[in-house]
């Protein structure tokens, strides 16, 4: 059907969004809105402006018979700052204290608004890099997996720490906790991931990187490839951690029990991705 450029740029806008890493080519869209090539060019030119302006991505125009247009969504260092100041605000919070020292984050990583950002920022990080799949193990980090492979357009994968009847046949490896030093196991389907991969590691919250670093023992299991390590938070922690190669959106740096206060700061992330060591202060 006939549309006017309005209501076509409008509906480009949404098709492109909800397919982000997806290369559309110029005559579907041209077919879709009965328009010319010449038309839909200068609409994605449109469009890739003011991505770009408003730092909701990059849009890639690709030139040729089997070229068309692709978005990868991103953040911009502002927007990302901002959103890492404020999860620094929500997580010092004193209520969020519970026995035994733990911090709380059911709530905020079950707010879709932040699992959007979260996604976002941590998907921006990986712009350049080739992922096949994002791995974590349940059960809080599956939301942060499925956020930043909707955004990557890849499948995410769980490892649990007990067999599933449902997962079919599956590998299993034993890893040292590294806060408890317990010997722990985590399991994974032989058809959640193939072999050769290169896999994106999330995870809610590190503390002596064992966990992550079992999930990493099982991306050498299905000889795969480990592309990098995010967290939505890490602890201070003052014995060995497992793994030092990785990236934090936010750090808490002191939990004190006595008088229920937490002090928390942004993570490395800003410092990794925009290369810069100013504190996210920014409200």
């Amino acid at each position: 059907m006939k549309t006017r450029r309005s209501d076509r740029l409008i509906d480009m806008t949404n098709y492109l969004l909800e397919r982000p890493h997806t290369l559309i080519s110029l005559t579907y869209f041209a077919k879709r809105y009965e328009s010319a090539k010449s038309s839909i060019s200068e609409d994605l030119s449109i469009i890739k402006r003011t991505f770009k302006a408003r730092g909701i991505g990059i849009l890639e125009t690709i030139p040729g018979a089997a070229g068309g247009a692709r978005f990868i969504p991103s953040i911009d260092e502002q927007e990302a700052r901002s959103f890492i100041a404020q999860m620094t605000e929500k997580l010092s919070e004193k209520d969020r204290l519970l026995p035994g020292g733990y911090v709380y984050l059911s709530d905020l990583l079950g707010r879709p608004d932040v699992l959007r950002q979260v996604g976002r920022v941590i998907a921006r990080q990986y712009l350049d890099k080739q992922i096949d799949a994002v791995m974590t193990v349940a059960t809080k980090g599956v939301p942060i997996a499925q956020s930043v492979s909707n955004y990557l357009n890849v499948p995410f994968v769980i490892l649990r720490r007990d067999s599933k009847i449902t997962e079919g046949s599956t590998v299993s490896v034993n890893y040292v906790s590294g806060s408890s030093e317990r010997i722990e196991k985590m399991e994974l389907s032989k058809r959640s991931l193939k072999r050769g991969s290169h896999v994106l590691v999330v995870d809610d919250f590190m503390k002596g990187g064992g966990t992550v670093n079992g999930m990493k023992s099982m991306i050498e299991e299905f000889e795969s490839e480990l592309v990098g390590i995010t967290v939505f938070a890490e602890a201070a922690f003052e014995g060995h951690r497992m793994i030092d190669d990785y990236t934090s959106l936010l750090k808490v740096d002191k939990v004190n029990t006595l008088n229920k206060t937490i002090e928390v700061s942004a993570g490395n992330y800003l410092e990794r991705v925009f290369g810069e060591n100013e504190p996210a202060n920014t409200k």
